[in-house]
Protein backbone atom coordinates (compact mmCIF):
# COMPACT_ATOMS: atom_id res chain seq x y z
CA UNK A 1 0.00 0.00 0.00
CA UNK A 2 3.06 2.21 0.74
CA UNK A 3 4.43 2.36 -2.99
CA UNK A 4 0.89 2.74 -4.29
CA UNK A 5 0.34 6.18 -1.96
CA UNK A 6 3.76 6.88 -3.15
CA UNK A 7 3.33 6.32 -6.50
CA UNK A 8 0.11 9.04 -5.85
CA UNK A 9 1.61 11.12 -4.20
CA UNK A 10 4.44 11.53 -6.81
CA UNK A 11 0.96 12.15 -9.49
CA UNK A 12 0.01 14.79 -7.17
CA UNK A 13 3.24 16.85 -7.42
CA UNK A 14 3.35 15.99 -11.49
CA UNK A 15 0.12 18.03 -11.05
CA UNK A 16 1.03 21.08 -9.17
CA UNK A 17 4.48 21.14 -11.48
CA UNK A 18 2.31 21.39 -14.40
CA UNK A 19 -0.51 24.07 -12.79
CA UNK A 20 2.43 26.23 -11.31
CA UNK A 21 4.75 26.10 -13.35
CA UNK A 22 2.31 27.11 -16.77
CA UNK A 23 1.78 30.25 -14.34
CA UNK A 24 5.70 31.01 -13.62
CA UNK A 25 6.03 30.83 -17.64
CA UNK A 26 3.35 33.06 -18.09
CA UNK A 27 4.27 35.92 -15.33
CA UNK A 28 5.73 38.22 -18.06
CA UNK A 29 2.89 38.10 -20.09
CA UNK A 30 0.33 38.68 -17.13
CA UNK A 31 2.67 41.93 -16.72
CA UNK A 32 1.64 43.05 -20.08
CA UNK A 33 -1.44 41.94 -19.66
CA UNK A 34 -1.55 39.02 -22.68
CA UNK A 35 -1.75 35.89 -20.10
CA UNK A 36 -3.67 33.22 -20.62
CA UNK A 37 -4.32 29.76 -18.72
CA UNK A 38 -2.70 26.92 -21.24
CA UNK A 39 -3.84 23.09 -21.38
CA UNK A 40 -1.06 21.77 -19.36
CA UNK A 41 -2.65 24.46 -15.85
CA UNK A 42 -5.77 22.81 -16.73
CA UNK A 43 -4.56 19.08 -16.79
CA UNK A 44 -2.49 19.57 -13.57
CA UNK A 45 -5.24 20.83 -11.90
CA UNK A 46 -7.32 18.19 -12.47
CA UNK A 47 -4.72 15.94 -11.80
CA UNK A 48 -4.13 17.05 -8.31
CA UNK A 49 -8.09 16.99 -7.97
CA UNK A 50 -7.71 13.13 -8.97
CA UNK A 51 -4.70 12.07 -7.33
CA UNK A 52 -5.56 13.90 -4.16
CA UNK A 53 -8.99 12.14 -3.47
CA UNK A 54 -7.46 8.77 -4.31
CA UNK A 55 -4.86 9.82 -1.62
CA UNK A 56 -7.18 10.63 0.51
CA UNK A 57 -8.91 7.33 0.02
CA UNK A 58 -5.46 5.10 -0.07
CA UNK A 59 -4.80 6.52 3.41
CA UNK A 60 -8.35 5.86 4.88
CA UNK A 61 -7.97 2.70 3.73
CA UNK A 62 -4.20 2.02 4.97
CA UNK A 63 -5.66 2.77 8.64
CA UNK A 64 -3.43 6.14 8.44
CA UNK A 65 -4.93 9.57 10.15
CA UNK A 66 -6.58 11.84 7.41
CA UNK A 67 -7.19 15.71 8.69
CA UNK A 68 -10.10 16.19 7.53
CA UNK A 69 -10.39 20.09 7.74
CA UNK A 70 -7.04 20.30 6.07
CA UNK A 71 -7.96 18.16 3.09
CA UNK A 72 -11.14 20.60 3.04
CA UNK A 73 -9.64 23.54 2.93
CA UNK A 74 -7.10 22.38 0.26
CA UNK A 75 -10.34 20.85 -1.60
CA UNK A 76 -12.29 24.09 -1.48
CA UNK A 77 -8.79 26.12 -2.71
CA UNK A 78 -8.41 23.90 -5.67
CA UNK A 79 -11.98 24.02 -6.78
CA UNK A 80 -11.68 27.58 -7.06
CA UNK A 81 -8.73 27.00 -8.92
CA UNK A 82 -9.82 24.93 -11.45
CA UNK A 83 -13.38 26.60 -11.78
CA UNK A 84 -11.13 29.82 -12.79
CA UNK A 85 -8.69 27.68 -15.05
CA UNK A 86 -11.75 25.63 -16.85
CA UNK A 87 -14.01 28.86 -17.46
CA UNK A 88 -11.31 31.37 -18.59
CA UNK A 89 -9.37 28.26 -20.46
CA UNK A 90 -10.40 29.40 -24.01
CA UNK A 91 -9.62 33.15 -23.53
CA UNK A 92 -7.49 35.06 -25.69
CA UNK A 93 -6.15 36.77 -22.41
CA UNK A 94 -6.71 36.29 -19.18
CA UNK A 95 -7.03 39.53 -16.00
CA UNK A 96 -4.37 39.79 -14.01
CA UNK A 97 -6.34 39.43 -11.05
CA UNK A 98 -7.62 36.22 -11.86
CA UNK A 99 -4.42 35.02 -13.24
CA UNK A 100 -2.90 36.13 -9.80
CA UNK A 101 -5.16 34.36 -8.20
CA UNK A 102 -4.74 30.93 -10.13
CA UNK A 103 -1.16 31.53 -8.67
CA UNK A 104 -1.50 32.66 -5.35
CA UNK A 105 -4.07 29.85 -4.48
CA UNK A 106 -1.74 27.10 -5.63
CA UNK A 107 1.22 28.91 -3.76
CA UNK A 108 -0.90 28.24 -0.68
CA UNK A 109 -2.47 25.10 -1.68
CA UNK A 110 1.47 23.99 -1.77
CA UNK A 111 2.34 26.24 1.93
CA UNK A 112 -1.26 24.46 3.50
CA UNK A 113 -0.08 21.10 2.56
CA UNK A 114 3.57 21.27 3.52
CA UNK A 115 3.30 23.32 6.85
CA UNK A 116 0.02 22.48 8.52
CA UNK A 117 0.67 19.70 10.79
Amino acid sequence: MDVLINVFVALHVIGIAALLGGFLTQMKAMGQGTARFGPAMLHGALTMLVTGVALVGLNQADDQAVNNVKIGVKLAILVVVLGLVYVKRDEERVDKAAFGAVGGLTAANVFIATLWT
